[in-house]
């Protein structure tokens, strides 16, 4: 690219006072913070570390490097390039000043330098100040052509509208407006350009223009400027046409040149400019105590959620689909156990997944379980059990309300599943957070404020408007998740972004959890604060959960109770159970219902024959066996005591239990069973890792490193050497051309430079076949090697000497 082109036998960028160039020229006169700073701001650079100056520009050339350059721009520097692509090349400060302020926006006019220094910085503009160039490829993505737009709104130059014109055609126009006519179309042309650049006369022709051609141009000069026409146009658009105000982009379409929508647009090149960031004020004032509270609110609830969730697939959790995530029947059980949405679940899922709380085992019927990890989680304090969900929540770069979108494929996107990370996620989160921390305390915004705010801050080049709605989403998650409190942050969510341990602001604004019930006649307990771990897990088994919030209701019901006997709790530990743990005396309908569950639990034994149901009353089988309800369970009698049964003991004592009987389990023993199942866990899981959005930010380590052999190599690729004695003692000599000198030749002269501790530069190809070019001061010459203080690598090395192309002594003022 001529950006990344450098002058033969330049030694440091462009000589002193000159204008560079190339861009290259250009990086070469930086210091190495203005070069870091470079290689910060576009780590894609580093990846692998340019081997000089000349690399490093051609790469800052490349068109995925500066799209993505592009996209991290903010509104106005993003303005100013569109300006410069739209703009005479090299463009004066003076004419982009006028582009972007029409002489009149004295905002725009303070702004610009900032900007034109953002671009200046990220090498996407270099030149002085009255020959600014945009680099080539940032002009081809910017400036207009016949397939894409500009984002200006502005069409092609008459030049380039006219290129494919006959000439007799465009000398026709020239006459129309009262030009002399030319001997050829070039000299036509540019004599046409230069009254369309005239405002004078430009002004005093469109005065000759009829009403309605005004209002045609009117509809084409802010964009798009292509209209289509028909083959007998109207009087206003022939006019226009034969003046060359309009041009024929195709057979059906004419398109308005640019220097007529400038003149037009009073020089802007831009309808609306934003050269500030929309300020974000607070919409709302709210207490911070009340924030607060609202938020660990939020955070006891969350806690509470997530937790019920991984429990309950603790057991039998849900299978992993062959395309890996969670069948939309599996998510659809989920949020109805939650008594939540779907999306909610898919939120409280994904939670729990970049927690490291829920995986899937691995194994052959591969499913989702709890972790190890998990254990330890429920282990904790809770403002710890939420500093550990916040924490990974805030980086994840899974995005969960995607779920039941579909791919570019047409595949349905599915909860934990493979294709729901977006890499821009943690940064939104991270920004929408920081916006909501710089305002008061207790303050919210407007979230459409915010929003516009974040939409100055990286506008949308393309069709997609992912970061806008992954800034709803946030604001949405942060509510739930217990970040902010009514819109605001809360004092957790601020140590959070600080990166400081929100669990200490968290832990006073929590209720301590309770060791009581309080048990009531109608069959239900009220927990009135979040549950000691036995106790809550005890209960959670004896009683089903009625409703969530500040106090959770249980209700007791046979099913419940039978659930609790079924996992091995006799009625006597029950009661005692109850009464140990109730602030309010046992309800006699309770203690009733127990013993009633109690007394008929295990009355019938179901067994494994196929599978088969024994009882003592043998009216009770018969009782069975004349049910209409037990016909699909394919009950016979085989003795008075005996039915065997065609389903599966599973299958029959949900049957039975569907019918109103308590059957329990038995071994082949004839004991009872326990029918509490075993807690599944996966093997030790990590939690997933976020996808990054491109090469990470480079360290303060690796940045002066890279700097330094950037410099280093651009010495040897630059360094001036003397010239060769005869016409084969070297090459060419053109630039980036390595050295070639015969063995002997190569070994006096780097044994020269040795006994005199001068350097020299060589070229070297490695066992890999990679040509590179060095510059060396050699210590030792012997075995077939040279060693030496290689000045490209910063570091003695030892070079093989049957590998060295060739050797040259460095000019005088080299060394």
């Amino acid at each position: 690219m001529p950006e990344a082109s450098t002058a033969a036998g330049s030694a440091g960028g462009s000589p002193a006072g000159s204008s560079p160039r190339s861009l290259a020229e250009a990086l070469r006169t930086r210091d190495d913070a203005a070069l870091a700073a470079l290689l910060r701001a576009r780590p894609d650079l580093l990846g692998p570390v340019p081997g000089d100056v000349t690399q490093l520009a051609t790469r800052a050339g490349t068109r995925a490097s500066v799209v993505r350059a592009l996209d991290r721009l903010d509104r106005f520097a993003l303005q100013t390039a569109e300006a410069l692509a739209v703009g005479p090349d090299p463009c004066p400060y003076a004419v982009l000043e006028g582009l972007l302020t029409g002489g009149e926006d004295e905002r725009a006019r303070a702004a610009l330098p900032d900007a034109l220094a953002t671009l200046r910085d990220q090498a996407l503009v270099w030149g002085d100040e009255d020959r600014l160039r945009l680099v080539r490829t940032a002009r081809e993505l910017l400036a207009p052509s016949a397939s894409r737009p500009s984002p200006t709104g502005l069409g092609p130059t008459v030049a380039e509208a006219t290129a494919g014109m006959s000439p007799t055609r465009v000398q026709e126009i020239v006459a129309a407006v009262g030009l002399p006519a030319t001997h050829d179309p070039v000299s036509a042309v540019t004599a046409l350009t230069g009254l369309f650049t005239d405002p004078e006369r430009m002004s005093a022709l469109l005065d000759e223009a009829p009403a309605e051609a005004h209002q045609v141009l009117g509809r084409l000069v802010w964009g798009p400027p292509y209209g289509e026409v028909t083959p007998n146009p109207t009087p206003p658009v022939r006019w226009l046409r034969d003046r060359g105000l309009l041009l024929p982009a195709t057979a059906r379409t004419v398109v308005l040149p640019r220097e007529v929508a400038l003149h037009l647009r009073g020089g802007l090149a831009h309808r609306d400019t934003a050269p500030v960031a929309p300020p974000v004020p607070a919409h709302r004032e709210h207490r911070p105590q009340l924030v607060d509270a609202n938020a660990a609110g939020q955070a006891l609830a969350a806690l509470a959620t997530v937790e019920e969730l991984v429990k309950f697939w603790e057991h039998a959790g849900p299978p992993v689909l062959r395309a890996g995530g969670l069948s939309v029947r599996d998510l659809k059980r989920a949020a109805a156990a939650l008594d939540t949405t779907e999306p909610q679940a898919a939120f409280w899922a994904e939670l729990a997944y970049a927690a490291g709380l829920l995986a899937s085992d691995g194994e052959a019927d591969e499913r989702y379980a709890p972790t190890p990890a998990f254990d330890d989680w429920l282990e904790l304090p809770p403002a710890e059990r939420w500093s550990r969900l916040a924490t990974a929540w805030l980086p994840a770069t899974r995005t969960a309300p995607l779920v039941g979108e579909q791919d570019a494929k047409g595949r349905t996107l599915s909860a934990l599943g493979p294709e729901l990370d977006r890499s821009a996620a943690p940064e939104v989160r991270r920004r929408v957070l920081e916006l909501l921390g710089e305002l008061p305390e207790g303050g919210s915004p407007d979230p459409e404020i915010l929003l516009a705010r974040l939409a100055w801050e990286r506008p949308v080049r393309g069709a997609s408007d992912l970061r806008a709605r992954l800034a709803r989403w946030v604001l949405e998650e942060s509510e739930v998740l217990g970040v902010t409190g009514r819109g605001a942050l809360s004092g957790p969510g601020r140590a959070l972004l600080e990166h400081r341990d929100p669990a200490p602001l968290l832990a006073p604004l929590l209720p301590e959890p309770v060791d009581h019930v309080l048990l009531q006649a109608d069959l239900t307990a009220v927990a009135p604060g979040p549950l000691r771990r036995p106790l809550g897990d005890t209960l959670a088994v004896l009683a089903d959960v009625e409703s969530k919030g500040g106090a959770t209701v249980y209700r007791f019901t046979p099913g419940s109770v039978r659930r609790a006997l079924d996992a091995g709790h006799a009625a006597a530990d029950l009661h005692a159970f109850l009464k140990e743990h109730s602030r309010t005396p046992v309800p006699q309908p309770l203690a009733y219902l127990i013993d009633d569950v109690a007394r008929r639990h295990g009355h019938l034994r179901v067994g494994a024959a196929s599978s088969y149901v024994r009882c003592d009353d043998d009216a009770m089988l018969g009782e069975i066996l004349a049910d209409k309800r037990s016909a699909g369970l394919g009950l016979r009698r085989l003795a008075p005591t005996v039915l065997a049964a065609q389903a599966d003991p599973t299958v029959l004592l949900e049957g039975l239990r569907s019918m109103g009987y308590a059957p329990a389990a038995e071994s082949r023993t004839g004991d009872v069973l326990v029918a509490r199942a075993d807690a599944h866990r996966t093997p030790a899981r990590s939690a997933p890792v976020p996808v990054p959005e491109g090469p990470p930010v480079p360290d303060a380590t690796l940045l002066a490193a890279a700097v330094r052999a950037i410099r280093a190599g651009d010495v040897a690729a630059t360094a001036v050497r003397k010239e060769p004695a005869t016409a084969s003692a070297a090459g060419t000599g053109m630039p980036g051309e390595l050295p070639r000198t015969s063995a002997a030749e190569t070994l006096a002269t780097v044994q020269a430079a040795a006994l005199t501790g001068s350097a020299v530069w060589i070229g070297y190809v490695n066992a890999e076949g990679a040509a590179s070019q060095r510059v060396i001061a050699p210590v030792r010459v012997e075995g077939g090697f040279v060693t030496g203080y290689d000045h490209t690598a910063d570091e003695v090395r030892t070079y093989a000497l049957h590998r060295i192309t060739g050797v040259a002594e460095l000019a005088d003022d080299q060394v």
